[in-house]
């Protein structure tokens, strides 16, 4: 019998292990990536407070660019203008349990190309 692997599941696992050694506070709040197959998302929160500071996706309102990597780049980019507005400098990454590769790669260098620190 052939064990069926959930790749979420274990995504899922990867991304409460990586959560248990990082964290967001006030000062450098904790930038999450969430991938589906059609969109991305990207947070920016305070773990302290339990807040939500910024955000943004493919999702939004007159939002060009597609879920592909460019459309990620887009949304990082769009993210740190937001984090400056608010006055957020710097930040840790929290790449949700994905890889670091494609799609959540183009969102961080968007994010640190529109100023954000990480």
């Amino acid at each position: 019998m052939i064990k069926k692997v959930d790749s979420n599941v274990q995504r899922l696992k990867r991304h409460k292990r990586v959560r248990g050694k990082i964290s967001g506070t006030p000062e450098r709040p904790r930038l999450n990536v969430f991938r589906s197959n059609s969109n991305i998302y990207a947070q920016i929160i305070d773990d302290v407070n339990g807040a939500t500071l910024c955000s943004a996706s493919s999702v939004e309102k007159g939002f060009e660019g597609g879920s592909n990597k460019e459309g990620a780049r887009k949304v990082g980019l769009l993210l740190a203008e937001r984090a400056k507005a608010k006055g957020i400098e710097s930040v840790v990454f929290d790449r949700g349990g994905y890889i670091y590769h494609g799609r959540v790669k183009e969102l961080a260098e968007g994010a640190r190309e529109g100023g954000l620190k990480f």
